[in-house]
């Protein structure tokens, strides 16, 4: 089974920890979380990764080479030109997904425990486009579903924005956890851009389309974004 891994951002958050290291390579308990995810994506079953690169990008290359690609085929995604955001970080990566079956699209900087094989498993038996990991949790952020756990809206808790395409019937507010399960036949759908967003992307398929919520609340998530957030998850970790 093939992935692709987030690992282009810069960090900025986490300061002054990334001002000589890519994020990708902050130690999570002694190990970079991306090792953790790789080794995480091994576990579940697959054996060909992509990841996007930008800040340290050399780093990152290093990295892998001295572990030896972790025994399976990584490749890379240059980003060096400047960040494409996430649906122009996946665009790009394309033509690594041309065997028609889905693939893993997982963020660098989350941790979790989440049950990859049930996740697959469920969005083939959904029929989905793209299956997204979610969260009962309290976020600025929201990704609206139906009943029948379709997504079909999106809310900005800090803006007011909402977009809802489901007006009239009850939804719930589902917190994306940076996991996605992905179906290669989106690239038929996405823009015309260079740079754009997965997530505008999903809201403007959604309507067409079935892009599924797959909720996970049991288990540990981590998303290392911050300093408090990394602190976290080590004290976890330590304690694993």
């Amino acid at each position: 089974m093939k992935a692709m891994i987030f690992a282009a951002g810069k960090g900025t958050r986490l300061k002054p920890l990334t001002n000589s290291m890519p994020k990708a390579l902050v130690k999570v308990s002694g190990i970079p979380m991306l090792e953790r995810v790789i080794q995480k994506l091994i576990q579940s079953g697959v054996d060909e990764i992509i990841l996007n690169v930008h800040h340290f990008a050399n780093h990152i290359i290093k990295f892998l080479k001295e572990n030896d690609h972790f025994g399976i085929r990584i490749e890379i995604s240059h980003e060096e030109n400047g960040l494409l955001d996430t649906g122009g970080g996946l665009k790009k990566a394309s033509w690594f997904f041309k065997d028609n079956k889905p693939f893993i699209l997982h963020n660098v900087d989350i941790l979790s425990d989440i049950d990859l094989a049930k996740m697959i498993e469920y969005h083939q038996h959904k029929n989905a486009l793209a299956t997204l990991a979610v969260r009962e949790r309290e976020s600025s952020r929201y990704f609206l579903f139906n009943d029948q756990n379709r997504l079909c809206g999106w809310q900005n808790v800090k803006t007011g924005e909402i977009i809802n395409h489901n007006p009239f019937h009850k939804i719930k507010k589902l917190a994306f956890s940076g996991i996605h399960i992905i179906h290669p036949e989106i690239f038929n759908y996405c823009p015309g851009l260079t740079k754009f967003s997965i997530v505008k992307t999903y809201l403007d398929l959604s309507q067409d389309h079935p892009i599924m919520a797959f909720p996970h609340n049991q288990g540990y998530w981590y998303d290392i974004g911050k300093p408090d957030n990394l602190k976290e998850a080590n004290a976890f970790f330590n304690n694993s």
